[in-house]
């Protein structure tokens, strides 16, 4: 793994492309960052143990009366601990190869950001892997992990901490900011941006 960019300060809130369920071990591994998770992952016994483990707070991405609640806890998590907190705002892991649509609403904590809060995009850089470890349609989660640890060889990986985004209160344009950082820093390998 090579990390390229400023360390990451406390209390910055990370948005980073999900390419696989290996982001969480490379992106935690080169920030030393927790996660906010769709609250599905709590619910089974093992992968919410190893989630815990990290502070992991978990979201109900479905229940939208429930946004400001969620983007409430985040904003104290960002506030009461130094630990930077990590977003995949793509909501879902893709087939690899193209970057898809940044979902804002959890992004309202930080439009605008509080004043000790740094927004960070993040771009996990896999090369000509991406395709590889991307989830297929219709792959079953244990299938992928098989796949995946069973695969020869070293999977090269580069985190590339992107520039902090500037202070934006509209969180549209926060993810589309965040959106066209990753896409950029993507590009050399390949990786098509969503059509935004």
């Amino acid at each position: 793994m090579l990390t390229v960019g400023e360390p990451v300060a406390p209390h910055s809130l990370l948005l980073s492309n999900h390419v696989s369920w290996l982001d969480i071990f490379v992106l935690a591994g080169a920030t030393g960052c927790a996660f906010v998770s769709k609250a599905e992952i709590g619910d089974h016994p093992i992968i919410k143990w190893f989630a815990d483990q990290n502070a992991t707070l978990y979201v109900r991405r479905s229940d939208r009366r429930a946004v400001a609640g969620q983007a409430a806890e985040i904003a104290s998590a960002l506030r009461d601990r130094p630990q930077p907190l990590a977003i995949f705002p793509e909501g879902t892991i893709g087939i690899g190869g193209r970057l898809l649509p940044f979902r804002a609403p959890l992004l309202s904590v930080v439009a605008p950001a509080p004043a000790n809060v740094t927004v960070r995009p993040v771009a996990l850089d896999y090369g000509a892997l991406f395709g590889e470890l991307g989830w297929g349609p219709g792959e079953h989660g244990i299938d992928n992990a098989l796949r995946l640890l069973g695969r020869r060889g070293r999977i090269p990986v580069t985190v590339r901490l992107l520039d902090r985004l500037p202070p934006n209160s509209d969180r549209k344009a926060l993810a589309g900011q965040a959106h066209d950082s990753i896409a950029a820093a993507l590009a050399p390998s390949g990786i098509a941006p969503a059509a935004l």
